[in-house]
């Protein structure tokens, strides 16, 4: 079986979020089920590869696209829209011109497709969700699947742009892509692929809910039948405790866990005999920083420290900030992009805190299981999947989870989770158990492949 990935980023490429990993990742995964899985991508500034080819491709005026080939990648060239610093855009928001330019890649997607023979197209996100459109005009044998990774982003332009995609009016309607006035990319992968997926089966109900469904909840529950939610995985050969060379110590156990918090705690002006919160997060509304700031008093005065590492919405940033100033020596923030101290956090932090409003799946949680990171979550998206509430006296779950999105359930939540860790042994017990999970990619890679195996025998 041969399938192409259409994506607009992917580690090692290029990465802005949780859509890189995946798209990278799963890859892999499927390669050890025998599946040939390529993935295209455009040719950002800085990326290599071998020019194999070139095509003239229309939009208004023809435009000259190269292809070029790195491993499995195929990345598409065309200076003028992704030699850029950004992948999306600047400082100064959005590229004004990104209709245009997700626009043209899902054409040269599509001339690539079309030049290969490929068994399955597995589009991610706004920006490939046109291809699925393109692929019912022209048919083809391949079968269509697109993936929503986060559903709040939607790929919305002016319904003024809907001439440069190419197709007939007939499309610019409530039953095509046309979504509010507007056009909608996401709308257009949801309503043309053959199959729709998310990235865990919580999320897949929550996004057929006027709550969390952005306005599409209608459009989702119509494609319910077709509609899974497969959980997303994180790669361990990356996010391993016992290998991974960014932590002051590997470890397979939990005192080398404890003496990278010691470590940890020393770097940054901590105390190591308190609980120590990490978050590793976009630092965002979403992410649940709202409620944060409302409790973080209750949380410091209870006798946890935290440290957060991330970078995101600017008000946030100066409240955490004049926090980190009243409470020096027992909050860290550090507002920046710090791969290595992330992977210190995941290891050297008593606890995980993950309190979003939505999260279709969330890696975070995963990441800090693996290295036997507590986490403390709201009841949301794939947390709800994979975080389950620790029972002291069976010992069995792996973390703490709220359902009301206030900051009385937050702190009732940490309040609990700080009653486990005074009492050590059984916190012990807990943190161990955490290292057991496995939420590698394999189980996840399997379950694609029994969907792209029926969707080839239809």
């Amino acid at each position: 079986m041969k399938v192409i990935f259409v994506a607009s980023e992917s580690v090692p490429h290029a990465k802005t979020g949780g859509l890189a990993d995946v798209v990278g990742a799963l890859p892999h995964s499927l390669a050890n089920a025998g599946i040939d899985a390529q993935i295209i991508l455009p040719r950002y500034k800085g990326l290599g590869g071998k020019k194999e080819w070139s095509a003239q491709l229309k939009m208004d005026g023809n435009h000259r696209v190269d292809y070029y080939r790195q491993d499995n990648f195929v990345f598409v060239d065309h200076p003028d829209f992704y030699r850029r610093d950004g992948l999306y855009g600047d400082s100064s928001g959005d590229f004004t011109d990104n209709c245009e330019r997700f626009t043209f890649f899902c054409k040269a997607a599509m001339l690539a497709i079309e030049k290969e023979s490929y068994d399955i197209v597995h589009c991610h996100d706004w920006q490939s969700g046109l291809v699925p459109l393109y692929m019912k005009i022209k048919p083809l044998k391949a079968r269509s699947i697109f993936t929503i990774h986060n559903l709040g982003y939607q790929g919305k332009f002016s319904k003024d742009k809907f001439p440069i995609l190419g197709v007939d009016r007939k499309h610019l309607s409530p039953a095509g892509l046309e979504f509010y006035g507007d056009i909608s990319f996401l709308k257009a992968g949801i309503v043309y692929a053959d199959s729709v997926t998310t990235v865990s089966p919580n999320y897949a109900r929550e996004i057929q809910t006027p709550e969390l469904g952005f306005g599409l909840d209608g459009v989702l529950r119509t494609r319910s039948q077709d509609l899974h939610g497969i959980l997303n995985g994180i790669d361990y050969g990356q996010w391993n405790p016992g290998s991974d060379r960014l932590l002051y110590e590997q470890y397979t156990d939990f005192e080398g866990k404890q003496r990278n918090k010691t470590r940890l705690c020393s770097d940054h002006g901590l105390n190591p005999d308190k609980p120590l919160i990490g978050i590793v997060s976009r630092i965002a509304g979403q992410k649940g920083f709202d409620i944060l700031l409302c409790t973080l008093d209750e949380i410091i005065k209870m006798g946890c420290n935290m440290i957060i590492l991330g970078y995101g919405e600017e008000s946030y940033h100066q409240k955490l900030l004049r926090l980190q100033d009243v409470y020096h020596g027992r909050l860290c923030v550090n507002i920046k992009f710090d791969n290595k101290l992330a992977h210190r956090i995941y290891a050297g932090s008593d606890f995980f805190l993950m309190p979003s409003k939505y999260e279709p799946c969330g890696l975070g949680q995963l990441i800090s299981l693996r290295y036997g990171t507590v986490p403390i979550v709201r009841s949301t998206g794939g947390l709800a999947d994979t975080v389950f509430e620790f029972d002291s006296n069976s010992s069995r779950g792996n973390g703490f989870l709220f359902a009301e999105y206030s900051g009385k359930a937050l702190a009732k939540a940490v309040q609990t989770a700080y009653g486990v860790f005074k009492k050590s042994s059984i916190y012990r017990t807990l943190s161990e158990n955490c290292m057991k999970y496995d939420f590698s990619w394999n189980e996840s890679a399997r379950k694609y492949v029994r969907l792209y195996t029926r969707l080839l025998s239809t």
